[in-house]
């Protein structure tokens, strides 16, 4: 949790709280359902929570933005982003039932309510638009511009929001492949552990 204080010092009470409770309530989830390896849950807070708040250091959202996480897994960057704005909707999604009902567990004992989630596959959505999508490294980027330009709002016809990865590593081949030009932004501007070098936040903007 300092890892939280260090980097964000001025979090409201409330999403410290939040913050802080996160540790305990994976924990406890971890021993039921494997959300979260044996060996990741010791660094829950700098490979998972700090990891997914690299995408509020960097793009943070305007208040009232929609997000779909997509292939949430147990929860990230979902919950952590849905805990520090509050004021934004997220919806999470992924195809494992076990692991959606851990997330909806920990939003609701978090209290979450701009949190939503769904046992569904992402190329199954259709209703829904939003804002932005946001993702770990779940699929290749050319997979992920797929399946988030149908859930983004349009404008003139066209997708018009974005799609933001966090993703490491040579990514070059990857980008070649999406036929994107997505904006790269080395994590490790922000956060100085060693864990984030070649670690990268990937944007896609769509209609712009």
């Amino acid at each position: 949790m300092e890892l939280i204080d260090r980097y964000f010092p001025k979090l409201p009470p409330l999403a410290r709280e939040r913050f802080r409770a996160l540790e305990g309530l994976y924990r406890e989830w971890n021993e039921k359902i494997n959300v979260i390896s044996r060996k990741d849950m010791e660094g829950l807070y700098e490979k998972h929570v700090l990891h997914s708040l690299a995408i509020a250091a960097l793009r943070p959202f305007p208040a009232g933005a929609s997000v779909v996480d997509i292939g949430t897994g147990g929860g990230f960057p979902g919950i952590p982003l849905a805990i520090f704005f509050p004021h934004c909707r997220f919806h999470l999604v992924d195809a494992t039932g076990k692991k959606i009902r851990v997330v909806k567990e920990i939003a609701e004992a978090l209290s979450l309510e701009n949190i939503s989630a769904a046992h569904q596959r992402v190329e199954e959505m259709r209703d829904e638009r939003y804002d932005c999508a946001v993702s770990r490294a779940v699929a290749p980027l050319k997979t992920l511009i797929s399946w988030s330009r149908p859930l983004l709002h349009t404008a003139k016809g066209r997708p018009s929001g974005s799609l933001i990865c966090l993703k490491g590593g040579d990514l070059t081949e990857e980008i070649a492949q999406s036929g994107s030009h997505p904006r790269l932004t080395e994590i490790s501007s922000c956060f100085s552990e060693p864990w984030f070098r070649e670690k990268f936040l990937v944007e896609v903007s769509f209609g712009r």
